[in-house]
């Protein structure tokens, strides 16, 4: 297994970070590093959790794994998920994306926003690199509006609550959750509406899941696509 950073190295780097021999500057530099490598090594647990989930692995198996107990294991990584995070990495594109995803909730006369309503809010950046991916494909806003409604039907009644309100779907949590997670894996800082596409595919069972599946879309197509459009952009 290759080491990671000792105790040292991790001084050392704090050090030259923080660019001063100011103690408070470096106690400063060094609570900032620490959280984001909690931060990551969380992201990159849940990650291959996810991983181990979307095998079929039971949470007795995980749990067994980690050291914990099923409870706890569950706890931390199933249930942790706020019904409403919050989305410092997120992009513009993808926070627009998740507003749009609430009118679309709204409009719909439903009182959550699932993963059917983060796939429909991806049109409202047709600029984004998801968007391109899906329209590249055939899957416009005309062909996944009417594949929406065949899975999830429009409420009878109108929504009461305010469109940023709505609460997430325990799917759409995780959704948002693997979103980043995706990000780390691509060594990105942030995270995009590509990251939000690529998470759909961790949850197949899902209605934006089956919808893509359904009008075969794969996900090694999507990663390619992604690959070759963030390249396109560094050049």
């Amino acid at each position: 297994m290759t080491p990671g950073p000792d105790l040292q190295q991790l001084i050392d780097t704090i050090k030259t970070d923080a660019g001063s021999d100011d103690e408070l500057a470096q106690l400063a530099t060094a609570a900032t590093t620490i959280s984001e490598l909690t931060s990551t090594g969380d992201a990159v647990l849940g990650f291959f959790v996810d991983r181990a989930r979307g095998a079929g692995k039971s949470w007795v198996e995980i749990s067994s794994v980690l050291g914990v107990t099923k409870q706890a294991a569950h706890k931390r990584f199933a249930d942790a998920w706020p019904a409403r995070p919050t989305f410092e990495r997120f992009t513009q594109r993808a926070r627009n994306v998740l507003e749009a995803a609430g009118t679309a909730a709204s409009e719909r006369n439903q009182g959550f926003v699932g993963t059917e309503h983060l796939l429909l809010g991806m049109y409202a950046e047709p600029d984004s690199v998801a968007t391109k991916v899906l329209i590249q494909h055939g899957l416009t806003e005309d062909t996944v509006r009417p594949a929406v409604e065949a899975q999830s039907p429009a409420g009878d009644r109108p929504n009461v609550i305010e469109p940023g309100h709505l609460p997430f779907t325990r799917r759409a949590a995780h959704l948002l959750q693997a979103a980043v997670t995706e990000a780390v894996t691509l060594g990105h800082n942030y995270v995009g509406t590509e990251h939000l596409l690529l998470a759909i595919y961790r949850d197949p069972g899902s209605v934006a899941g089956k919808i893509l599946l359904d009008h075969g879309l794969e996900e090694q197509t999507v990663w390619a696509d992604i690959r070759k459009l963030l390249e396109d952009f560094t050049k």
